[in-house]
C-alpha cells in the first residue's frame, strides 16, 4: 500500500474526489437489507475471496482513507475488485464512464436499494403482467398520493424524460 504524501494535499474531504463520492454512493446505497457495509467488512470480503478478487488485499485503514478523500489513486486491481464487489462497472470507479453513463449507473444503484425495501418491491411485482394503460393508471394513482403527501411526483433522478408528457 502506497503511503507517500503525493495525493494528500488535493482534498481533505469526501467531495474533492470523484472516487470517494462513488464509493460513498455506493456503500450508501449497495448493500443487503439492513445496515449499510462497512469498510472492515469489505476489506475482510475483498481481502479474503483471493481468487473471486484476484488476491487483492486491503485494509479497512485505507478504504476509510479512500472514502474520505485522503488517498485517490488505488490499484487497477483494487479499484477492479470493489467494482466487482458492489456490482458496477470498473469504469464506474476508474472516471471512465461518461456522465450520462456514470448517471446510468447511478441511477441502477438508486432502483437497486428501493428494491430492498419489501412493500417496493411487492408493488412493483404485482404490476408485472398489467397491460400497459393499468400500469399506467396505476402510476399515476401513486404520483397523486405523493402529490398528497407533499413528496415530487417522481422521486428525485428517476429519468423523467422517458415519459414524454
Amino acid at each position: 500500500m502506497d503511503m507517500g504524501a503525493g495525493g494528500d494535499s488535493r482534498s481533505n474531504g469526501a467531495g474533492g474526489s470523484v472516487l470517494a463520492e462513488r464509493l460513498n454512493h455506493l456503500f450508501a446505497n449497495m448493500h443487503p437489507p439492513g445496515a449499510p457495509y462497512t469498510n472492515a467488512f469489505v476489506a475482510e470480503e475483498i481481502s479474503g475471496g483471493a481468487e473471486e478478487y484476484g488476491g487483492v488485499k486491503v485494509t479497512e485503514q485505507y478504504l476509510s482513507m479512500l472514502r474520505n478523500g485522503r488517498r485517490a489513486n488505488p490499484s487497477p486491481e483494487l479499484l477492479r475488485a470493489l467494482a466487482k464487489f458492489f456490482a458496477v462497472p470498473v469504469g464506474y470507479l476508474l472516471g471512465d464512464l461518461s456522465q450520462p453513463q456514470a448517471a446510468r449507473v447511478e441511477e441502477e444503484v438508486r432502483f437497486l436499494a428501493a428494491m430492498r425495501d419489501q412493500r417496493v418491491r411487492a408493488i412493483a411485482l404485482r404490476s408485472v403482467g398489467l397491460p400497459p394503460e393499468v400500469q399506467d393508471s396505476l402510476t399515476t394513482i401513486i404520483s397523486q398520493f405523493r402529490q398528497q403527501m407533499n413528496l415530487p411526483a417522481d422521486p428525485p433522478e428517476q429519468g423523467g424524460d422517458r415519459r414524454g408528457e
